[in-house]
């Protein structure tokens, strides 16, 4: 992890859209019985729940409030927030903000710098190794988290949860070659140059490709 440091809490504390550039560049490790996969992140994107911030989220799961289903993403930043996908993909988010109010950081994108075999055989259809963690679904599978059971593990403390243990690590400042634009296959206003709350590393080829979400393209 040259050149990374533990993320701390304090450094997640602030709003998801303010904390997410500096996430471009870290690590995110996880150990499932086991084996160890680390991927550098290259893509992420930034999402704000209710009452979180000075504008409202249409795209977030928590727009309306907690529920059974967002709670980890009212609690402490540094968590990880794990939901289900088209009821298949597990994916990862880094809790953001204080506790008590809603907010997450999706991890779109990476890549593998650690178990890149344990990753190939989590993903068998990877076509090579920069589709292992090219997307978020893509990612979650090949770091072994799974929603329910490591919903709400801790990247921060490295608490162990359902026989995972995570961490995050962070670079020392953000970094200068960061793009944004509007966030992936989100419906309506909220995918849309309205939010530009998608940041990745320009040029990475691990950056997953962009399409526009339901109604988005004709705001």
């Amino acid at each position: 992890m040259s050149g990374l440091a533990p993320a701390t809490r304090e450094e997640l504390a602030g709003l998801p859209v303010e904390v997410a550039p500096r996430l471009l560049g870290g690590v995110l490790q996880v150990t499932v019985a086991g084996a160890t996969v680390a991927v550098r992140l290259t893509e992420v994107e930034a999402y704000h729940g209710a009452g979180t911030g000075p504008v409202a989220d249409p795209g977030s799961h928590a727009r309306m409030g907690r529920t059974a289903r967002n709670a980890t993403m009212w609690g402490e930043p540094g968590h990880l927030y794990v939901y289900l996908s088209h009821g298949i993909h597990s994916c990862v988010n880094v809790v953001c903000g204080a506790e008590g109010s809603a907010g997450g950081v999706l991890l779109r994108g990476g890549e593998v710098v650690e178990g890149e075999d344990a990753a190939f055989s989590r993903r068998p259809a990877a076509r090579s190794a920069r589709d292992l963690a090219r997307g978020p679904g893509r990612l979650g599978d090949a770091v072994g988290l799974r929603h329910p059971v490591h919903d709400g593990i801790d990247a921060v403390a490295g608490t162990p949860q359902a026989g995972a243990v995570a961490r995050l690590w962070l670079p020392a400042s953000v970094r200068d070659d960061i793009a944004t634009g509007p966030r992936v296959g989100v419906a309506g206003v909220a995918g849309t140059a309205a939010y530009p709350w998608r940041f990745w590393i320009a040029g990475d080829p691990t950056v997953s490709a962009f399409r526009w979400g339901r109604g988005a393209a004709a705001l």
